[in-house]
């Protein structure tokens, strides 16, 4: 029944039905499965590979069934992966659950990225396995690793294809936001965190709340303060998600004080729910990127200033520690100065880049390509929205029965 696509589609719909007939063969089904090559027989090998993987050890034994999996994802046929999409995603998460019960999450991260490379049509889709993936890379702390899959931007879902489901892109954007912090690459990780947020949603859920008490105090650490809602963000989102986040508002209104003591007082008071949340280490960076801000701020009044005077304008202990400070923060390009090491002077001074080196012309080149990449996906999405049947249909119903309205003062209902 392997043979041709239509056999296929009719095995694949035998096999839906049989998952009772193959457990009770379970004691034999390793044995079966070493008389199938995996490369022609896919489809057989990813029912019984999940059958097996149901019981908890596999009856294989855990060795053996990870090589199994590597190897129906390396050598096993696409199209007939693509027959049972969400069977790969549960072997994948199986797979991945395997490596975390042992405690080495990062040797899952390999086949897991191949997964990834195998079910995708192109670098554009989303899958169940980036979330797989991002998971171990983040257990492992190997945030470098994370990025060779995160540098690709996304643009498709497509559950037929891939088996993906709402969670797995919420899923996506948390743990790529962490990824990100991971890296300090706090604008990209806004984006994804923002992206958990904004997704349409009915019912308020805890990975949407999770990614915005992460949002809020990357926001802080970034910008300073947090920016509003979207217009297009849910409803019952506006509404509700600061209710279940009071002390990541009060760390905001801490933070907006500019006054180091307050923010300290309020990190400390709070300090048992950011560790629940996982979210500490962020908020001790928060308090250290007051003085960060702080500093800058400084340089928007000044062009000279003691150390010593810094020192106490951001309430630091010492001149010493304002020295380091300013030392990292010119490191990282956060501000443009020099230090006079003989009186103790900064000089703020501005930013020396011209834009007009080769780096930069090319820097330039890729984000317009990029922009031109996208504005042409835009348009694409709204030719397929325009011209679907469901679309035109309900935007002809609002156009017979929107006529009417009610007033309710400052807004006005569609009857």
């Amino acid at each position: 029944m392997s043979d041709t696509p239509e056999k296929l589609i009719q095995l694949n719909t035998h096999l839906k039905v049989s998952d009772d007939a193959l457990k009770r063969s379970l004691p034999v089904l390793n044995d079966q499965l070493a008389l199938l090559d995996p490369a022609q027989y896919t489809l057989g090998w990813l029912y019984i590979l999940n059958t097996m993987a149901g019981e908890s050890p596999p009856p294989q034994g855990v060795d053996v069934f990870r090589a199994q999996v590597s190897t129906l994802i390396n050598v096993g046929q696409v199209e007939q992966l693509r027959l049972a999409p969400e069977k790969f995603a549960r072997l994948c998460k199986k797979l991945k659950d395997s490596y975390l019960y042992t405690g080495t999450p990062t040797l899952a991260a390999l086949p897991l990225k191949n997964a990834i490379r195998k079910i995708q049509p192109d670098k554009q889709y989303l899958t169940p396995q980036h979330v797989d993936f991002l998971q171990v890379c983040l257990l492992a702390k190997r945030y470098a690793t994370a990025m060779e899959v995160l540098r690709d931007d996304v643009y498709e879902a497509n559950p037929v294809l891939t088996g993906l489901v709402p969670r797995d892109f919420l899923l996506y954007c948390y743990y790529g936001g962490m990824a990100y912090c991971g890296m300090k690459r706090w604008p990209k990780a806004l984006e994804m965190f923002q992206h958990a947020i904004t997704a349409p949603a009915m019912a308020l859920n805890a990975i949407t709340v999770a990614s915005y008490k992460k949002f809020v105090v990357v926001s802080l650490i970034h910008s300073d303060e947090v920016p509003a809602f979207p217009k297009y963000t849910s409803t019952i989102v506006q509404r509700h998600v600061k209710s279940c986040c009071q002390e990541y508002t009060e760390l905001t209104a801490a933070y907006t004080t500019r006054n180091m003591a307050e923010l300290r007082k309020c990190a400390l008071s709070h300090e048992e729910v950011y560790k629940a949340d996982k979210n500490l280490g962020l908020v001790k960076q928060c308090v250290e990127s007051l003085y960060k801000q702080n500093i800058q701020r400084l340089t928007q009044t000044y062009l000279t200033l003691s150390l010593a005077d810094i020192a106490a304008a951001v309430e630091l202990p010492s001149a010493k520690e304002a020295e380091m400070h300013v030392l990292h923060m010119i490191e990282d390009r956060d501000i443009h100065a020099t230090i006079n090491q003989k009186d103790g002077m900064v000089s703020f001074l501005e930013d020396p880049e011209q834009y007009h080196s080769v780096s930069m012309i090319q820097r330039l080149d890729a984000e317009v390509q990029n922009m031109m990449l996208l504005a042409r996906k835009v348009a694409m999405v709204d030719e397929q929205v325009s011209t679907n049947s469901a679309y035109i249909s309900k935007l002809m119903m609002k156009e017979r029965h929107g006529r009417g309205f009610v007033d309710h003062g400052e807004d006005f209902e569609v009857l």
